[in-house]
């Protein structure tokens, strides 16, 4: 599983389309996007992290940087996002951090 993070409109999905060769409609049948938002009411992130490690590739939007928000809910899914990242990046053979659409290995080796 390759997994790709980055900041919000950074470049993930067009990066993630040209490693696979698939058009943006193809990439939704081989991979799952803005995990972040699937981490926000999960009761257990181990398992989340075991079912999405099972996709070809998961791309996550950072949301940790910037303000930490007032409300306990938001500052909540932020802490349960960066902790499935954490999950899902210990089970990936690859992880790409993507910014200003440059893709940057941090782990593994990947087909760039």
């Amino acid at each position: 599983m390759m997994l790709i993070t980055g900041p919000l409109w950074s470049g993930k999905r067009a990066f993630a389309c040209r490693v696979l060769g698939c058009t943006p409609e193809e990439l939704s049948s081989r991979a799952v996007w803005d995990a972040q938002d699937l981490a926000a009411d999960c009761e257990n992130l181990e398992a989340l992290a075991e079912e999405l490690s099972a996709r070809e590739m998961v791309l996550m939007t950072e949301v940790g940087a910037g303000v930490v928000p007032d409300d306990a809910a938001q500052r909540a899914s932020r802490e349960a996002a960066g902790r499935l990242a954490c999950l899902l990046a210990a089970r990936a053979d690859c992880v790409v951090r993507v910014f200003c659409g440059l893709p940057l290995v941090l782990k593994g080796e990947c087909a760039l």
